[in-house]
């Protein structure tokens, strides 16, 4: 940082008032102070007024968008520091024109996700969300559970992720397939996974289950088409990010049956807005962008943005994100 002013922080959409406790914030005085946001701002004048006074920016993953527009807009920002090695929502090309410094962290918890990802699948195939609503309802069973051994897990993605969540399902005794733009039957064989054609694996899964990384060529690869392509009986989960799938398709498909359900923890815009349907249709299970919050891994991502800030106040700064 080029003078000795105090430089002003924004920690976002710290949702859980958490992120204060989490590292030492407080050894980074007198030469920054952080602010904590535990609410989301979407629309774009407000939140242009609302970090208009900061130097540094914190992002929680992609709740909040810093596209050029609003870059543009805050003259005083230098530094946005990011939960992970990569965030669709900065535009970086407009932030390095505008000679604003992006840092991202490392590590955290790698099982977060999977973990969460079956989570859901179990919760939604055994008809948890009904059956723990009719228990504190007064109520009792409600319905029958779908066993997964010896049934089809589809995976579209089988990077880091889809790999944990293929080794889960070889364990609950399911068939693993695969399919990606780029994945070869040699890498998926190495994992125990055989890799299928698009079609096929959206006709073959009785669970489906997206581990893409979100980009030009993702968004939208579930569309009416491959919902079209599933079996009634089969269910779609989503722990990546919400645009891979075409919402508007996924609903109608829900409200027509079309599919036995979906258990989802991404949406297109987040917080889902009151009266969205995904937070009323019977056959949705959804969970609240959860994939990657666990203790271990915020102790560790917020460590390293203290440090990151630290680095950035040095002129030294680390862990810059790549265009």
């Amino acid at each position: 940082m080029a003078d000795s002013t105090v430089a002003r922080i924004a920690v976002l959409d710290d949702y859980q008032q958490v992120a204060s406790g989490l590292a030492d914030w407080a050894s980074l005085a007198p030469r920054a102070q952080p602010v904590f946001f535990h609410d989301h701002v979407a629309d774009s004048d407000a939140l242009a007024a609302r970090l208009a006074p900061f130097d540094v920016v914190v992002l929680m993953r992609e709740r909040t968008r810093l596209d050029a527009a609003l870059l543009a807009r805050l003259p005083l920002l230098k530094l946005i520091v990011t939960v992970g090695m990569w965030n669709a929502a900065i535009d970086l090309h407009a932030a390095r024109a505008q000679q604003i410094v992006v840092s991202g962290t490392t590590g955290g918890d790698s099982a977060a996700t999977p973990a969460l990802t079956w989570t859901l699948i179990l919760a939604i195939t055994r008809n948890l969300h009904a059956e723990a609503t009719s228990v504190r309802a007064g109520g009792w069973q409600v319905g029958l559970g779908v066993d997964v051994n010896g049934k089809t897990l589809g995976l579209l993605g089988l990077g880091r992720i889809g790999q944990a969540v293929a080794r889960l399902g070889q364990a609950f005794g399911m068939r693993t397939i695969a399919w990606s733009e780029n994945l070869t039957t040699e890498r998926a064989a190495e994992h125990g996974v055989e890799r299928v054609d698009k079609d096929q694996l959206f006709r073959d899964a009785d669970v489906l289950s997206i581990h893409l990384k979100l980009g030009d060529r993702s968004l939208g690869i579930v569309g009416e088409r491959e919902l079209a392509l599933m079996k009634p009986s089969a269910y779609l989960v989503n722990t990546s990010r919400g645009p891979i799938v075409s919402e508007a398709a996924l609903i109608e498909a829900l409200q027509a049956r079309r599919i036995a359900g979906a258990a989802l923890d991404v949406f297109d815009e987040e917080p889902l807005a009151p009266h969205h349907p995904y937070r009323f249709l019977p056959n949705v299970l959804a969970s609240p962008h959860i994939g990657y919050v666990t203790e271990n891994t915020y102790r560790a991502a917020f460590s390293q943005i203290v440090e990151a800030i630290h680095a950035w106040l040095d002129g030294t700064p680390v862990r810059e994100l790549p265009l």
